[in-house]
């Protein structure tokens, strides 16, 4: 940044450069927040409408973050925040303000709180329900330790539909520590809400129907027995009985919190306020704000589905920039439009997602099919039960979650599906490495956790016409079972879309015939192999390229096959070596006692691989052509000067 650059900005920014810390925060007046607010919400979108993140949700919690740091000493005061998305602002208050335009970049800024980061991130998630949790065991540990200092968990109401932060605040309602909650409703987590609790806040607003509310809940709870008693005594406990049966405190209450709310949360004086009011009070406490996702830039307030994330954008409009070119579809969306053709022909057809409709494209399917849709919010344990539950009674589930998502239901899995042999078909969206999420969000463990499940077929395609195909298949001819389809994040090759067909169950193909060294591929590693077969033919090197296809079944007679004509095989994937498809084909061949035959696996390290583009992190872990070039290379033992001679000669 320029010197005159510098000084503008500051100009621009009188309070934010003089805020280094949460500490420098506490100096000023309680009537200069708002102008901080500002501040903070205007450096934000000149920030990352360059950069890319997530952004609206941030912005709807400037307040809210500006009056937790105003109010409690952190980082003494522990604040401890889902997932990572609402993070910038406090970011930007903890001493990162100037390292915010690098964030999510290679060597930058996480876009999520990350521990090694920074004293002030107490605690990092990338999955959404866990913040009550991982509080009240630092609360916990406080009070064994007798340690003072305040724990404070912010949570959306989004991840309030996760199962998780039920089973939290119940334990919190049993250990009656002190803690509080802050429920940040925005009514929209990325999608819109789905779950009974937003849909009962909302109807807080519903007075002419108020009464009537009343009346309803008290004649049911008459009916429920114990749970009851239970809830009516809570609802007692609240100022003014009737009104407890009109708010959400209720269920809080019942639940064994002191409920406080709901208050503006995009009003900072007032949350400061209440804050301080609550700070001191002893057990758990739960402080509901509403607050608006995209606060305070038009285009992320009318549409903050679109702008929950974004890539570089138009600030003035918020529309991405023009590339003045056609890409090809993502995997989302081919997947969103087969689903569409599928479901055209097939009333069984259901999809099932856990909040993520548009990120899988669903959103398309529900377009058409609205009731062939069904949203389950946060919680993948319930949409892989549900989705076997589905084809116990004779639908064909299709499920659609991302693979680090999934690994939240590996039981379900397991015991729900795979145990009962229930035909529901996971597609399996971003599997492999997905860029700028970083850690918590690549899709590296789903071979490895998946392979061993009996019954379970695990499928990857090389490109949008074998994923259509691939999911045809899985619906129709795979049926004996589970089945998982992973694909990877973003564009697909471009290839011509034709009709869905059949593939055999455990097929690969052949792509390249070649004599010197066979490369098994799955998913979008083939593309890079046929590449690499291309750059090793400039060394006289014939590899020969396969589309393996499936990670379980083994195409066994297409690998006798080949370790019958070649003594030397790479096995190249886009997950982690141990465990998974190189390890599959290794095992296999070493079942059949093939002792003359070289296997070497090229995949992903034993450790988690942190955030940049996908380009960036392909290249450097050597999962692209140059990478899989270099290692068949040193496989037939040519010599590391020769290598380089030949890599600079092909890339002139």
């Amino acid at each position: 940044m320029t010197i005159l650059k510098m000084i503008e900005e500051k100009r621009n920014y009188k309070y934010l450069y003089n805020l280094n810390s949460p500490a420098d925060l506490r100096k000023l007046k309680v009537n200069e927040l708002p102008k901080v607010c500002d501040e903070v919400r205007d450096y934000m979108v000149d920030v990352i409408t360059k950069t890319g993140g997530h952004f609206g949700a941030g912005l709807g919690v400037v307040e809210l973050t500006v009056a937790m740091h105003y109010v409690y000493n952190t980082p003494i005061d522990k604040i401890i925040f889902d997932v990572g998305h609402q993070g910038y602002p406090h970011k930007i208050l903890t001493g990162r303000r100037d390292l915010l335009p690098t964030i999510r970049q290679k060597g930058g800024l996480s876009g999520f709180l990350k521990q090694s980061e920074s004293e002030y991130d107490v605690f990092g998630a990338g999955h959404a329900s866990t913040s009550i949790s991982a509080a009240l065991g630092i609360a916990t540990a406080r009070d064994l330790m007798k340690k003072k200092f305040r724990v404070v968990a912010v949570m959306g109401d989004g991840a309030m539909t996760g199962g998780m932060s039920y089973e939290a605040m119940n334990n919190c309602g049993v250990q009656k520590r002190d803690i509080t909650v802050i429920l940040n409703d925005n009514d929209i987590s990325i999608s819109e809400n789905v779950s009974a609790l937003s849909s009962y806040f909302n109807k807080l607003y519903a007075t002419a129907t108020v009464q009537k509310l009343r009346e309803n809940i008290w004649e049911i709870t008459g009916r429920m027995e114990h749970l009851g008693d239970r809830i009516r005594l809570a609802a007692s406990r609240i100022e003014g009985s009737v009104k407890a049966f009109i708010t959400p405190g209720l269920l809080f209450e019942a639940l064994g919190f002191n409920y406080f709310g709901p208050i503006n949360g995009n009003n900072v004086r007032q949350v400061v306020n209440m804050l301080n009011s609550i700070k001191d009070v002893h057990g758990p406490i739960l402080l509901h704000i509403l607050t608006q996702k995209g606060k305070g830039y038009g285009p992320a307030e009318n549409d903050s589905s679109k702008l929950h994330a974004i890539a570089k954008i138009d600030k003035s409009d918020g529309k991405a920039h023009n590339l003045n070119t056609k890409p090809a579809p993502s995997y989302s969306k081919v997947f969103g439009e087969a689903m569409i053709e599928l479901c055209t022909n097939d009333p069984k057809i259901v999809a099932v997602t856990a909040a993520m409709g548009e990120g899988t494209g669903l959103d398309l399917l529900e377009l058409k099919f609205p009731e062939r849709v069904i949203d389950v919010g946060i919680a993948e344990e319930h949409a892989v039960t549900y989705a076997a539950g589905l084809a116990t009674g004779g639908m064909t589930p299709v499920c659609a979650i991302y693979s680090t998502f999934l690994q939240r239901a590996f039981d379900q899995i397991i015991h729900d599906c795979a145990l009962q042999k229930l035909h529901v078909v996971f597609a399996i969206d971003r599997a492999g490495l997905v860029g700028e999420d970083g850690p918590t969000h690549h899709g590296i463990l789903d071979m490895a956790y998946l392979r061993p499940i009996p019954n379970l077929v695990v499928a990857a395609p090389r490109d949008e016409q074998d994923f259509r195909n691939l999911l045809y298949s899985a619906i129709y001819n795979y049926t004996n079972g589970p089945v998982a389809i992973r694909y990877p994040r973003g564009k697909g090759l471009g290839v011509k879309i034709s009709s869905m067909t059949s593939i055999p169950l455990g097929k690969g193909e052949k792509i390249i015939n070649g004599k010197d060294i066979a490369i098994l591929a799955v998913g979008k590693m083939v593309h890079e192999a046929e590449k690499a077969a291309s750059m090793l033919m400039k060394y006289d090197i014939s590899a020969e390229v396969i589309n393996a296809r499936f990670i379980k079944p083994l195409d066994t007679e297409l690998l006798d096959e080949i370790c019958y004509r070649f003594d030397k095989i790479l096995t190249f994937e886009d997950g982690q070596e141990k465990g998974g498809f190189g390890s599959a084909v290794l095992e296999y061949i070493s079942s059949k006692h093939y002792n003359n035959v070289d296997v070497k696996i090229h995949g992903l390290p034993d450790k988690f691989i942190q955030h940049g583009t996908q380009a960036e992190l392909l290249h450097e872990l050597k999962l692209d052509a140059d990478g899989i070039t270099s290692s068949v290379l040193e496989m037939l033992n040519i010599s590391e000067d020769f290598q380089l001679e030949h890599i600079h000669e092909i890339a002139d």
